[in-house]
């Protein structure tokens, strides 16, 4: 069958026989691997608390972008308490946690920590129910931890005003469905021959493709694309987050999906793309291990300085990348104290020199970690 006589990949006579140029992929393959290398070289160095604070960031931003990629903005503190708690590490007071919160948490660490467990259906449908704990999407009622039954209209991905819509991309029928997950499943927990790295950019096209949910199925692929690279990297402690990347390149995510999905079996472009986020995911976990060493030694360097609840508060909140500047203001308000108290504040670690005066002044003065 020529490609002219599909419109899609998984209608192909020969789907899903995943084609591949190995050579074109080497060169990506041999950079992700020597980043990986570098990483858990430079972890392997440090303690276990800073390894669980490094892992702890890379899960908090791996929960929160991969629900930005489909529109949903959950609380980063909320985030932070769910997964400190699950992985037993101390940040202080917790924040409160809603129930979705807890079910996105709950499918990312079953897919990282449990990451060597097969994969199977009923896996992928707690996954699902934990997404969705009250049966609906938004204001729709969806079908909750079962196949897609398409009793409404095929699965489409479409963009546009009603009456004007784009067809993005059209998922196999429902009925394919039991045939087409199995044989996913039976690949994915098979020695199906891949390189590690490759088969986890396979798995997250072929379950977007399958789109076998009513909702959820971008979040979902990702876990299994999360899945099969904790596989990759032989542990089930993470330390960089894809989903992190994807964000930062949403429309170029989408645009590389849609034409995957309405091109041949020769996945190579897609694989590129994916190596090449993988990459800069790695990249970008250097500089959250270089802020978690910094948070390190500066707690470290004030062991000994009996310092007020307020005060560790606002210098945790400098220390894990506070945006902006820090007035003596908005110290009230993320201490919840007064202006005089936020003021006294300040002045004490200013002369005890955990603060310095930010350059520039302004309308108010800002203030900044002094740290060596």
């Amino acid at each position: 069958m020529n490609h002219d006589d599909y419109l899609y990949i998984w209608q192909a006579t020969d789907w899903p026989l995943w084609r591949y140029d190995l050579a074109a992929l080497a060169a990506r393959l041999a950079d992700v691997s020597r980043a990986q290398g570098m990483l858990l070289g430079r972890l392997a160095d440090v303690g276990a608390a800073t390894r669980d604070q490094a892992s702890l960031l890379a899960l908090t931003d791996d929960v929160v972008k991969t629900s930005e990629i489909e529109g949903e903005h959950l609380n980063v503190a909320s985030v932070r308490s769910s997964i400190a708690r699950r992985l037993g590490v101390d940040v202080g007071a917790l924040a409160p946690v809603d129930r979705h919160v807890e079910g996105v948490v709950e499918m990312v660490l079953d897919a990282t920590a449990k990451c060597m467990q097969p994969m199977t259906g009923e896996r992928l449908f707690g996954w699902h129910a934990a997404l969705f704990p009250t049966g609906y999407s938004g204001m729709a009622r969806i079908k909750v931890a079962s196949w897609r039954d398409d009793a409404n209209g095929p699965m489409q991905v479409v963009s546009g005003l009603m009456g004007r819509q784009k067809v993005h991309f059209e998922a196999p029928s429902a009925e394919l469905l039991p045939s087409e997950t199995a044989r996913f499943l039976d690949w994915l927990n098979a020695d199906s021959g891949e390189p590690p790295l490759i088969k986890a950019g396979l798995g997250h096209l072929w379950f977007v493709t399958l789109h076998p949910f009513d909702d959820g199925n971008g979040q979902i692929a990702r876990a299994v694309g999360d899945l099969l690279l904790a596989r990759a990297d032989g542990s089930p402690q993470r330390f960089y987050s894809l989903s992190t990347q994807i964000q930062r390149d949403r429309k170029a995510y989408y645009e590389i999906l849609e034409r995957t999905q309405k091109g041949t079996l020769d996945v190579t472009p897609w694989l590129i793309w994916f190596l090449e986020s993988l990459y800069r995911a790695l990249d970008q976990a250097q500089h959250t291990l270089d802020a978690v060493l910094i948070k390190a030694r500066f707690w470290q360097r004030w062991a000994a300085t009996p310092l007020n609840e307020r005060q560790v508060k606002v210098l945790n909140r400098l220390l894990d990348g506070f945006e902006g500047k820090l007035t003596s203001s908005k110290w009230a308000a993320i201490a919840k104290c007064s202006a005089d108290t936020a003021l006294r504040d300040i002045n004490d670690l200013l002369a005890r020199g955990g603060l310095r005066k930010m350059a520039g002044g302004g309308r108010s003065t800002g203030y900044e970690l002094n740290v060596p």
